[in-house]
């Protein structure tokens, strides 16, 4: 396992920024293994991920921030520190579909996402099976039309009691209240089975079947209060002709959507994703 530690920063641009954290970086030994930057010229933003060895840095992680703060300040930063050492608790949401949760249960296992998942929560008992399989406790809360406050009531005391994270919606089915997202703003990953801003809302597949599309796609993004409008993280596509019929477009769709909402997963995990101006910068 390597041990490192990753600065993402967003601040105005201006001259000397890069140079000024490097130097400081430099100062305290710091063997640096990936840098990438980016500028919004219409926003007229900076953005920038670093990643160093700490084997051989010379500050100790907790002085960290007091001594970075005179740069944060002098520069109008915004910024995190993150360390490889790290693995975030991550809850995953799923109702009734199974494909993204098994992709999501594999790649954990596998060491792909380097997280712990402390359990899964769904308002169908049909995926409790998979749960066991992985051996992560399942817990079923039932959503019903005139009592949705009382089940977020119940999740939320769940994810709290587990220190959760990050929440991943694996196919779940029901639209979050605005309450539940302010309590993770930026921190819930939904998977959309069609490429956005396109054919939003529900049954995607079947919209897309009816005007005769030959793309289909899938889309990850953080979720908002506006549905379907959040910050998108990653998106895919698959072509397809007027051969296939409506199953194939859901197969097909299935098949991409497990791929983009891992990858999102995994990069959000990595402390690859920066969010501004209601997009993302997704960095290598």
């Amino acid at each position: 396992m390597k041990n490192t530690a990753t600065l993402l920063i967003s601040c105005p641009d201006r001259k000397g920024l890069v140079a000024t954290i490097a130097e400081f970086l430099f100062r305290h030994n710091a063997n640096i293994l990936h840098a990438d930057q980016h500028q919004d010229s219409e926003n007229k933003l900076f953005l920038m991920r670093v990643e160093w060895d700490l084997e051989e840095f010379n500050l100790e992680i907790s002085d960290f921030e007091r001594l970075f703060a005179p740069i944060a300040a002098q520069f109008e930063m915004q910024w995190r520190l993150a360390l490889s050492s790290h693995r975030p608790k991550v809850a995953i949401f799923v109702s009734r579909y199974d494909h993204c949760l098994a992709d999501l249960l594999y790649r954990h296992q596998a060491g792909e996402l380097h997280c712990e998942i402390p359990l899964i929560l769904s308002n169908h008992p049909d995926n409790k099976w998979l749960a066991d399989a992985y051996r992560i406790p399942f817990q079923h809360i039932e959503v019903v039309k005139d009592a949705k406050a009382e089940a977020e009531k119940t999740q939320l005391a769940l994810l709290r009691h587990h220190h959760v994270e990050l929440v991943v919606l694996a196919r779940y089915m029901q639209v979050l209240s605005s309450d539940f997202i302010r309590h993770y703003p930026n921190r819930i990953i939904n998977i959309h089975h069609s490429f956005l801003p396109a054919f939003h809302g529900a049954k995607p597949y079947h919209r897309a079947f009816e005007r005769g599309v030959k793309l289909i796609g899938a889309t990850s993004h953080y979720v908002t209060e506006t549905l379907d409008d959040g910050p998108i993280i990653e998106q895919d596509v698959a072509r397809i002709s007027h051969r296939d019929a409506l199953e194939d477009l859901l197969q097909k769709g299935a098949d991409l959507e497990k791929i983009v909402l891992s990858r999102a997963v995994r990069w959000h995990i990595e402390n690859r994703v920066l969010v501004y101006a209601n997009k993302t910068v997704v960095f290598d």
